[in-house]
């Protein structure tokens, strides 16, 4: 796609994904309440999207427990501030395998899978304007973890969200993975517009070097919605690359917990030093109501419980 800055960008806030960082900072938020209230403040700093994942409220580890992420959307919804919900549905795809001599059977502390209708069940019930797919498998940080997303599984947890009238995020974390959801769109899976986030820096998928990022946003079709993000201390950087190459912005505390050396940060501090880079760089911050305009969103209430 031909490279042209975005004057008008938007920025979404990973509020806390589910990586054990839960005890690495006191602002990784743990409950549907904290998640919520976090979530809340990056949508008054300047957040348009806030993407959510849910934990166990007393041990911080990742669940995909619906009540919990209806409580947590609920207290959203309920909130003075507009934003755009946005829910992982990438859990239940986690594989950890025995030793390597011993693969088999897989370790049962660490392993998750659920079928297709089972991983999007809680995007069922809380009808969110985007969720996202996670379009590959990947050996991901941990020796023996392997993030699984087969292309049946995929096919078919792609159009159930677009039946539901969800909008998939698709989480682009190498080339491949763009080649793949370019296959679902033409088959009629996803739809032409689609919203893809750029993963960079992730083990082991694509590095968060500049060659890489351009590569990744040059196989990016030219009627699709980029944002990209990198981990950690490039995660500034890479909201200022995702703006000049023509995307928008992922900042928050999946990502990052830092907000400079030795200063832990909240989410809300990360959107707010996102909106100054994206605004020193001359383009303007857009709210939820002009992202729904721009991505075709439709924004609704839960199912009856």
């Amino acid at each position: 796609m031909p490279l042209a800055m975005n004057r008008e960008v938007f920025i979404t806030c990973a509020v806390t994904g589910s990586g054990g960082t839960q005890d690495r900072s006191p602002h990784v938020p743990r409950s549907p309440k904290q998640i919520a209230d976090s979530a809340i403040a990056a949508a008054k700093a300047g957040a348009a999207i806030v993407h959510c994942h849910v934990r166990d409220p007393e041990t911080g580890k990742p669940r995909r427990d619906v009540s919990l992420y209806r409580e947590v959307t609920e207290r959203i919804r309920d909130a003075d501030v507009d934003v755009v919900l946005n829910l992982t549905a990438g859990m239940g795809g986690d594989m950890v395998f025995g030793d390597v001599e011993n693969p088999l059977p897989l370790r049962t502390p660490g392993t998750d899978m659920g079928g297709a209708s089972d991983r999007v069940e809680h995007v069922r019930q809380c009808q969110p304007e985007i969720c996202t797919l996670d379009c590959g498998t990947m050996n991901f940080n941990e020796a023996d973890y392997v993030m699984t997303n087969t292309p049946g599984m995929l096919r078919a947890m792609g159009g159930m969200m677009t039946e539901m009238g969800v909008k998939p995020e698709i989480e682009a974390f190498d080339t491949g993975h763009l080649w793949f959801a370019k296959q679902l769109v033409e088959e009629g899976v996803l739809k032409r517009d689609a919203l893809v986030q750029l993963c960079m820096g992730v083990p082991w998928g694509a590095p968060d070097d500049l060659n890489t990022f351009m590569a990744m946003v040059n196989n990016v079709p030219q009627e699709w919605t980029f944002s990209a993000f990198s981990l950690g201390r490039n995660q500034m950087a890479y909201a200022a690359a995702a703006v000049l190459a023509g995307g928008n912005v992922r900042v928050g505390l999946e990502d990052n917990l830092w907000l400079d050396k030795g200063v832990l940060a909240t989410n809300a501090q990360l959107v707010e030093r996102a909106v100054t880079i994206v605004e020193n760089l001359g383009a303007r911050v857009i709210g939820p109501d002009e992202v729904r305009k721009k991505l075709n969103l439709t924004k609704r209430a839960p199912l009856a419980a």
